[in-house]
């Protein structure tokens, strides 16, 4: 079984053109529609605005395929049967023929498949709250730890125990490296409390580290976290209150699983008069902006040592 790669996005690679990967799951399951369809394809032009090849990655029909077509697109916004796919569920979906939209783990793996090392996203999974009762742990975590690709976010999603996830990603040799900041953002805001060891503040800042920690990091992925527009951020008490009311009403209505990140986001929505779609959306375009201009940078820092 082979990845089906789009012609532009192919081209872009075997050029050594900057290329930005795209979740799916943010259209099938993550954005309400039809601001799910809109922003698939304005996140693609973000990218290219910036400067790079947008390759948005999922499994149609059976075919895990880097660049979706817009017919795709169009049915990973409208359809309901849309799988969402972490690592764990990409054989499935291939092997019976089904759509999947990708995690962050899933297109981590398709996208290092795929030769592409920037993928762009808008929070990574993490260590839920309550864990340890739950063992509730993202695969993302995991995906970090063991795929060479560099995810631009605003941080983990503020619904999950953020020290927990950061303690995690430190014991899997994951850098998170704030752009632009010492602290690791919150998602919707640009706080947390939590005291990064590693900044950057250049595209070309951040291709240099990608590069060592290529060289020297073991294997893993890095994490480079990028506050969301002030413009569009929540303050982060503000949104603490939203995500209490929201996990408690989900222990009201027993609700568990998979089916709790997207009822808290939906929850957290109504309490915020649909300030935190605003912001989410926001962070989504800066992050893809971001990205592409660091692919840019390990793209022009290659060529210059190829020459030298």
């Amino acid at each position: 079984m082979q990845l089906q790669i789009d012609s532009h996005v192919q081209s872009a690679l075997k050029e050594g053109r900057p290329v930005v990967a795209l979740e799916s799951t943010v259209i099938a399951h993550g954005l309400p529609q039809p601001q799910n369809r809109e922003v698939a394809h304005s996140l693609e032009a973000a990218v290219r605005e910036a400067g790079a090849q947008p390759a948005t990655l999922g499994v149609v029909g059976g075919v895990p395929v880097v660049g979706l077509q817009a017919a795709a697109i169009a049915r990973f916004a409208s359809q309901a049967d849309v799988l969402k796919l972490s690592r764990r569920d990409l054989a499935y979906a291939i092997a019976t023929g089904r759509d999947g939209a990708t995690t962050v783990a899933a297109t981590m793996a398709l996208a290092h498949a795929a030769g592409i090392e920037v993928f762009a996203t808008g929070g990574i999974g993490g260590v839920h709250r309550g864990a340890r009762e739950s063992w509730d742990v993202s695969g993302d975590l995991t995906e970090l730890g063991r795929t060479p690709v560099l995810v631009v976010c605003a941080g983990a999603k503020s619904i999950l125990d953020l020290p927990a996830t950061l303690e995690v990603l430190e014991t899997l040799g994951v850098p998170v490296v704030g752009y632009g900041t010492d602290e690791l953002p919150a998602f919707y805001s640009t706080t947390s409390g939590l005291h990064l060891t590693t900044r950057v503040d250049s595209p070309t800042e951040a291709a240099a580290l990608w590069r060592a920690h290529q060289a020297f990091g073991g294997g893993s992925g890095m994490l480079l976290v990028v506050p969301p527009p002030v413009e569009t951020a929540i303050p982060s008490a503000e949104i603490e209150t939203a995500i209490e009311d929201a996990l408690a009403a989900a222990a009201r209505t027993g609700i568990q699983g998979a089916q709790v990140t997207p009822f808290l986001l939906g929850t957290i929505k109504d309490q915020t008069g649909g300030r935190s779609l605003v912001a989410n959306i926001a962070l989504l375009h800066n992050n893809a902006r971001v990205a592409a201009a660091v692919a840019a940078a390990i793209c022009n820092a290659r060529q210059l040592a190829a020459v030298q």
